[in-house]
């Protein structure tokens, strides 16, 4: 059978389990609907966090990323891997000790004010928004492809399948379908380093063989050769300053990541929570050690299939054709001398590969088997739908739970509080589907963004919440404020409307660390200018951080 059989096969497989297994986790209840019942062991916790957080941006941009920056994509794997320490060590017992559903409630209740829950809410919308986009559209560029549909169909359907498991199952429902999606897409991910590396160099062993071979020296050499920029000479797409403001901003902003914080709201007791974050730190890194090696196996082996080879013979290949139609892989024989070439120049390359489909492609190109290609492919699908399905519960509990339940409607009976619930999260899903069908930007670039406005809203305010107890409500919106204020007018002005970069040269994906030393420096300061919090508060801040004692997740 061809690879496009078995994928709709096994994506078909895939939605169906998604799906049944939404099903059989169906909610009537808000604490199931929020933090799945506060039940989830620690290991299946470990494997849904995982596949919550590892999103498209992991699974299909990330080693797209390195493939194509080089020595200057480790920021990605840096920042990523280590804010998830950052997160389990500073933050997550903590709030989980604290025992609320949300991020929004913790900063609502610490600062004594509706007004720091609002602003929390819109900080959570904001960020959350920002970051389901991409997802969507991974599930598009997935779809289109390989079951050759258009873009938007495939990102209509990711909205029926994920609307379907959230409105259904709630955090109940999604955190099993998690566990199912992150067997799905370790073992698709897995495969294909295994095969290329296998292939490549004769080691199954991705990361022994990346580590032990010259590849990256290999394809250094090639670049050159191709008059392309050296691929380990470090600092050669960003610049020293903001490979450490990108990695910083992605550590603090993972650790701020109000989907992947409510996670730990999920398991029986603190302890638990620090067993889910070890958990998934091993989940996770089955894939982001695997990820370097792909990155440069794949691009290895896509140059030499692709650049100066005859035009006719690459046409030939089947899975060029393929590609070609996505518009992710275009080709143009711009000189007219029947010879493909690549160069640095957008204007005289013939060449353009998108960063996307470095991972997606790289079973065809490396000739393996069409099961494999179906795998990849259903892979990426669930690292995108799981994420999706995490931030969506976000924006429902943001809105339905902390604004109307806290704020509008205290009253509110159960039944009221799930139907607001999952009438937003319909909602929002369709909001979003416009994004994903014409992104801003590429799927990584979408998700730093969003890490962004996390590390210069919602980090500060949750490690001062827990460790300064003179921090109060004033200092804690006025923080917010400007950290989101100051660090979404810079990413829009310099990406979108032809700002300079006025601020020493400062990428938009980076700045999240300045917009984050501003909300601690006017917390601070407001705090220390205004009365301190009650008795009350402080007395609370310091229950938070003893060891002991931490009860079930309440609603109020």
């Amino acid at each position: 059978m061809s690879a496009e059989t078995w994928t709709w096969i096994i994506v078909l497989l895939t939605f169906a389990l998604y799906i049944g297994i939404g099903y059989w986790a169906r909610v009537r209840e808000t604490a199931g609907f929020y933090v799945a019942g506060r039940g989830v062991p620690p290991v299946a916790n470990g494997a849904a966090t995982a596949a919550d957080w590892m999103s498209a941006a992991s699974f299909i941009s990330m080693a797209g990323l390195i493939s194509f920056l080089g020595f200057d994509g480790a920021v990605y794997l840096m920042g990523w891997t280590g804010g998830y320490v950052l997160l389990a060590l500073l933050l997550a017992p903590y709030l989980r000790k604290y025992g609320k559903f949300t991020v929004p409630e913790f900063v609502g209740d610490r600062y004594y004010s509706n007004v720091a829950r609002v602003v929390a809410v819109i900080a959570a919308i904001f960020v959350s928004f920002t970051y389901a986009v991409p997802q969507l559209r991974g599930v598009g560029i997935v779809l289109s492809r390989y079951l050759g549909v258009d873009v938007a169909t495939g990102v209509w359907a990711a909205v029926l399948v994920t609307a379907f498991i959230a409105v259904i199952g709630g955090m109940k429902g999604i955190t099993w379908t998690q566990v199912a999606q992150y067997t799905v897409l370790i073992i698709a991910y897995l495969i294909t380093g295994i095969a290329l590396a296998n292939f490549l160099t004769g080691n199954p062993i991705p990361q022994l063989a990346f580590t032990f071979s010259d590849f990256a020296v290999r394809l250094s050499q090639l670049q050159v050769e191709l008059g392309l920029q050296e691929y380990v000479k470090p600092f050669q797409n960003l610049s020293q300053l903001n490979v450490f403001l990108i990695t910083l901003t992605l550590m603090v902003g993972t650790a701020g990541l109000p989907h992947v914080i409510i996670r730990f709201y999920t398991v029986p007791k603190a302890s638990d929570a620090r067993w889910s974050a070890g958990w998934a730190l091993l989940f996770i890194a089955l894939l982001y050690t695997t990820a370097p090696a792909v990155a440069v196996f794949s691009k290895y082996n896509l140059l030499n299939t692709l650049a100066n080879k005859p035009v006719q013979e690459v046409q030939a290949i089947d899975w060029v054709q393929k590609w070609s139609k996505t518009g992710l892989l275009k080709l143009d024989d711009k000189n007219g001398d029947g010879v493909y070439q690549i160069t640095a120049s957008k204007d005289t390359t013939e060449i353009t590969i998108d960063r996307d489909i470095i991972v997606l492609s790289t079973p065809e190109v490396a000739k393996l088997s069409p099961i494999v290609v179906g795998l990849v492919a259903a892979g990426g699908l669930a690292a995108a739908l799981s994420t999706a399905a995490g931030l969506l519960i976000v924006m429902a509990s943001a809105i339905s739970h902390d604004l109307y339940t806290r704020i509008i409607n205290p009253q509110a009976s159960e039944a009221t509080k799930l139907a607001i619930a999952r009438v937003v999260i319909l909602l929002v899903t369709v909001l979003a589907a416009p994004f994903g069908i014409n992104p801003p930007a590429f799927i990584a670039q979408l998700v730093a963004f969003a890490f962004g406005l996390a590390a210069s809203t919602f980090f500060p305010a949750i490690l001062l919440g827990i460790f300064d107890r003179r921090m109060n409500a004033q200092g804690a919106v006025a923080g917010m404020l400007v950290g989101l204020v100051f660090t979404a007018t810079y990413i829009v002005g310099t990406s979108y409307l032809g700002w300079p970069r006025f601020l020493f040269g400062i990428s938009p994906e980076g700045v999240g660390t300045v917009g984050m030393l501003l909300n601690f420096l006017v917390a601070y300061l407001v705090s220390r200018a205004t009365p301190p919090p009650p008795a009350e508060i402080q007395k609370l801040v310091d229950d938070i951080r003893v060891p002991k004692g931490a009860g079930k997740a309440v609603e109020h």
